[in-house]
């Protein structure tokens, strides 16, 4: 169940494993799961899109067998076109492509949708929110990245909060209160707040979750308080 409830809209968890200890992947998505993630986040990074290589649908077939949380493939790569069913096929039920890697973004958005999988376009953090006013009706999820991508451990971009509203009076104006917001980079307990008061509805956070001193659990827990 959604860690929390903001004007009445659930608010998902999606842990990063990238930030995971890679040596004991499914024990942590384990740990991640039973304390109550609700997704679980797959950040497959080519070293071309974004200067950083991590890994692909075998890792996350192999993730597949360990959780029973949703399965949420955020790819940072070049063509993402080539590899969509490949993803879904091992196991990704929801898929986010960006929009600066696709030269013809509505057909991969179609592509996806094919696959069975959930719908989502990713923006980094300074590209116009208008780059997506064509295709929103066509989306689940739109992702405002609140880093750079390519890194884990950064600190959150403020600007991404006021961008954060922007595209909430978007969404709600067109009547599109179904399309997830989901933010991702810097976040934590501490910003969690600010963040789904804006009008976000998914926090993907990595090093908050597994790199807490205390452990997934109690991380989890301080993401409940602070939306509490």
């Amino acid at each position: 169940m959604p860690i929390a409830t903001w004007n009445s809209r659930p608010i998902l968890l999606a842990p990063s494993i990238l930030a995971a200890d890679f040596a004991r992947l499914g024990e942590q998505a384990r740990e991640a799961e039973a304390a109550g993630a609700d997704w679980l986040q797959a950040d497959s990074m080519d070293g071309h899109f974004v200067p950083n290589i991590s890994f692909g649908p075998l890792a996350l077939a192999a993730l597949k067998g360990t959780t029973t949380c949703l399965l949420d493939a955020h790819l940072m790569i070049s063509n993402p076109e080539r590899y969509i069913e490949e993803f879904a096929d091992a196991g990704a039920q929801h898929i986010t492509v960006h929009a600066e890697a696709c030269t013809h973004l509505h057909s991969v958005t179609q592509q996806i949708r094919a696959t069975g999988a959930t719908v989502g376009v990713a923006l980094n953090p300074a590209t116009p929110l208008m780059m997506l006013d064509d295709i929103l009706e066509d989306l689940d999820l739109v992702l405002l990245m609140s880093v750079n991508p390519g890194f884990g451990g950064q600190r959150y971009i403020e600007h991404t909060t006021t961008r954060i509203r922007r595209m909430r009076q978007i969404l709600d104006e067109r009547g599109l209160t179904h399309v997830q917001i989901q933010i991702d980079g810097g976040i934590s307990a501490a910003n969690a707040r600010e963040i789904v008061g804006a009008g976000a509805t998914c926090l993907v956070a990595g090093s908050a979750v597994f790199g807490h001193p205390n452990g997934v659990a109690a991380a989890v827990e301080e993401f409940r308080r602070a939306l509490r």
